[in-house]
């Protein structure tokens, strides 16, 4: 009973954060509504027993990406009186597209019901992290290495994006003459004549 319960609190919370997402006013607001919709769809996923996704969501997209998206947003000066332009001629249209999306779900969903995975009692004994790990390493560990490459690919091309030519000095490092350096090269002895600091009022 108090599951059902629960249930139909993040249920009622998640719908209505996912709304004000669309129609807050004010940008910042439905970052911080979608923040609030990710938070309550983790807590669905732990009262369905998959604490790993839920976890994944609240580091990565909640830690993560929407910390970035908030300082994107805060930092843009949006005009939304311009973005709002526009706005009721294509209602017309979005609401078509929308019927047309919710009639291809219910199609989906009618066609193709959803199958329960029932445990056998050898997976029951291991956590759903296990699990999902086990499966990602053995059975698709081609399409992850695949997009830690991409991923690597990204961050690669991120970094040169970054540090490419421009008018401001740039400060580059030559890896050939750092690793060609020698031990006794390092240090450079200079003798130097001592000089007497002068001393006011002789």
């Amino acid at each position: 009973m108090l599951q059902t319960v629960f249930f139909y609190a993040f249920s009622i919370v998640l719908v209505l954060s996912a709304l004000q997402v669309v129609l807050a006013k004010n940008p910042v607001q439905s970052v911080l509504f979608l923040v609030l919709a990710f938070v309550t769809s983790s807590c669905l996923w732990i009262m369905l027993n998959v604490e790993f996704l839920a976890l994944t969501l609240i580091l990565v997209y909640v830690g993560a990406v929407m910390v970035l998206f908030l300082f994107v947003v805060m930092m843009l000066d949006i005009d939304i009186e311009t973005m709002r332009k526009g706005f009721w001629k294509n209602l017309p249209l979005a609401i078509c597209l929308g019927l047309v999306i919710l009639v291809e779900m219910i199609m989906v969903l009618v066609t193709k019901p959803v199958v329960v995975y029932k445990m056998s009692q050898t997976d029951a004994t291991l956590s759903n992290s296990n699990q999902i790990g086990w499966v990602l390493y053995t059975q698709y560990s081609y399409p992850v290495e695949l997009a830690s490459l991409i991923l690597l690919l990204g961050l690669v091309v991120a970094v040169a994006l970054t540090l490419r030519s421009s008018e401001k000095n740039a400060k580059y490092q030559d890896i050939s003459k750092q690793v060609a350096v020698s031990s006794l090269g390092r240090i450079e002895m200079v003798k130097m004549q001592a000089e007497k600091p002068e001393i006011e009022g002789e």
